[in-house]
């Protein structure tokens, strides 16, 4: 039964608005990987931060990829979603790569603090020199953990729908629902735990970089001198803090998605799902604008555009 499985919760209207979000997202994470690529092939190497960048924009790319082929089934092909096991397919495609989004994202934001910021604590400035050494590692265990959620929430999936359908061929209509919350609950706990940890991340890496930046802006006016690390400091606090603001309102739509997914408020669902599907395309496009390589590089694609117009 559909109801019981839930896959078309969303109506054509929202499937549309989140098919054009998702489109141009993907366009946007595009160019982030086709210039650095470009200029790994350049200088034949990435540093830590395009490292980050890299793998993060990869993600996103394939996340709103596979929302957008989900999305144009759901209005076109709304039957295909039936078929076994394309459903369990994209949610824990789904979910593998949202995980590893907002692993990546709180990687990114460890990795500006620990570089920009300046502490006299011999563990952090132990951080500082190793973190080059130890963000591949971060990178790979964000992957390696991602891709053992989503191997779960697929067998997850494919149980809780197999037993929502035998229960509801029995008759047993009252227990599907809480069979299939029973079967879901591993889910919800795996995101709650993501959610939160990489939210501890970020707000962890704004408040160290937000207090060494005024000990280092009340050290600059007892001494009376200028330094160039305090305009590194107001950038990298500048990112942090547009994407702590935007993280902070992802994370609370992203909970209150886990709230209301085993419920029957569509209309809830919906602005939650227009809102989720925004923000990869939103957050790279701050990202590209904080990144003077992918400002320079877009500014120079905006200018030939106003160029060709100007012609015209």
């Amino acid at each position: 039964s559909p109801e019981q499985v839930n896959v078309t919760s969303y109506s054509d209207t929202t499937a549309a608005i989140i098919i054009l979000e998702v489109f141009s997202g993907m366009w946007i994470n595009v160019f982030i990987i086709t210039v650095l690529c470009m200029g790994w092939f350049k200088k034949k190497l990435l540093n830590s931060n395009e490292k980050i960048l890299m793998l993060l924009g990869c993600c996103r790319f394939w996340y709103m990829w596979v929302a957008w082929i989900y999305f144009l089934l759901l209005v076109i092909y709304p039957n295909y979603l039936y078929v076994d096991p394309i459903y369990q397919l994209v949610i824990s495609l789904q979910k593998l790569l949202n995980y590893l989004d907002f692993l990546v994202s709180a990687c990114l934001c460890v990795f500006y603090c620990v570089k920009i910021a300046n502490f006299r604590s011999s563990f952090f400035i132990y951080l500082k020199v190793k973190m080059d050494r130890i963000v591949p590692w971060l990178l790979l265990g964000s992957v390696l953990f991602s891709l053992v959620t989503g191997i779960l929430v697929y067998d997850i999936t494919d149980k809780a729908l197999c037993n929502n359908l035998s229960s509801t061929c029995q008759g047993c209509f009252w227990k599907a629902g809480i069979r299939r919350e029973e079967h879901f609950l591993p889910i919800f706990v795996i995101s709650g735990f993501v959610f939160v940890t990489s939210f501890t991340a970020v707000i962890v890496s704004a408040i160290l970089l937000l207090f060494s930046l005024w000990r280092h802006k009340r050290n600059m006016q007892t001494n009376s001198m200028k330094d160039l690390s305090m305009d590194a400091h107001i950038r990298a606090m500048k990112s942090i803090l547009s994407f702590f603001i935007m993280y902070s309102i992802n994370f609370i739509f992203s909970i209150m998605s886990v709230i209301y997914s085993m419920k029957n408020e569509n209309h809830v669902k919906s602005l939650l799902a227009v809102f989720l599907y925004a923000f990869p395309g939103v957050h790279s496009l701050t990202l590209i604008f904080s990144n003077p390589k992918l400002e320079k590089a877009i500014l120079k694609i905006l200018q030939c555009v106003k160029r060709k117009f100007c012609m015209r």
